[in-house]
């Protein structure tokens, strides 16, 4: 390897505390879901004072009343994510070890539950303040890039979720597992930094656009067509990143090293793009249906 980037050095904790048999550490992983919930919340709020980015050209609801939206998404990431990440990836395994479901501090999310959390957050709180079920989606989607970006440099500096190997002068030589010997070369490994890949266009690119549609273009008029531009920006980035990504090692065999759940020949689909395709299709039908209504 000529070119590569070493590791920067940054811990995954920020600060630790420990008093006697008391130890408790805030890592830049739960700081990314408190920083990226509080601006999406932010961002929610923005949007419902300006009446005219809304269908009347009125905000459905009271500004007010975003906090128990804010609860339902905090429950539906937390609920979603991990039992997503659970029956997604490794069912086998938490299937024989139950009580290890709720251990949440031990790592193990995903993206794909948690937004199915948000959705079923989304109809309890449409239910709850009788509000159209559309317009709250189209808020989760205003509000949720911020939370991406940071999630995925957290993902980077917790050396997880790294990228396939590679020669390019941008690649980066992971600790621990991800700088073992890859693809027969000899000596450490560079790899992609898929994560960051991911904050670059499900995060910045996306959010912007976003934003863009939202308060410039008023989208949020036509009640799902945010949340379309949302599903089909975000899976779409994500089929693409996929390219890039390491597998996820339960999926990889001596058969198939690329760690394929859907196999066409020599190629085939990952598990990231397999819940991706889905949100794409589902995506452009929002778009769709909300262009055909006046």
């Amino acid at each position: 390897m000529i070119f590569a980037i070493p590791f920067p050095d940054i811990s995954p904790e920020i600060f630790a505390i420990e008093i006697g048999q008391f130890s408790f550490a805030l890592r830049w992983y739960a700081l990314a879901y408190v920083v990226g919930i509080l601006l999406g919340w932010r961002l929610a709020v923005l949007a419902l004072r300006r009446d005219r980015l809304w269908p009347g050209l009125k905000k459905p609801f009271d500004p007010a009343k975003a906090e128990d939206l804010i609860t339902a998404v905090i429950l539906g990431i937390l609920l979603g994510g991990r039992l997503g990440f659970v029956f997604f990836y490794q069912p086998g395994y938490y299937l024989s070890h139950p009580a290890q479901i709720p251990m949440i501090w031990q790592g193990g999310m995903s993206f794909h539950g948690g937004m199915l959390g948000m959705a079923s957050g989304a109809l309890w709180f449409a239910w709850k303040h009788k509000v159209r079920v559309l317009t709250i989606l189209d808020l989760m989607a205003l509000g949720t890039p911020p939370g991406l970006l940071l999630g995925r440099i957290a993902n980077f500096i917790n050396a997880e979720l790294w990228g396939r190997p590679t020669d390019l002068p941008w690649g980066v030589i992971f600790p621990g597992e991800a700088a073992q010997d890859c693809a027969g070369v000899a000596g450490l490994c560079a790899r992609h930094p898929s994560q960051l890949y991911e904050a670059g266009l499900e995060g910045i690119v996306l959010g912007a656009l976003v934003i863009f549609v939202v308060f410039a273009r008023a989208w949020t008029r036509r009640p799902g067509q945010v949340t379309g531009l949302f599903l089909v920006g975000y899976g779409a980035a994500r089929i693409f990143v996929e390219f890039f990504r390491q597998a996820d090692a339960q999926f990889i065999a001596p058969d198939n090293p690329m760690g394929y759940v859907v196999q066409i020949g020599a190629a085939g689909l990952s598990m990231g793009q397999l819940l991706s395709l889905p949100m794409v299709a589902l995506g452009l039908a929002f778009i769709l249906r909300a262009r055909s209504r006046p």
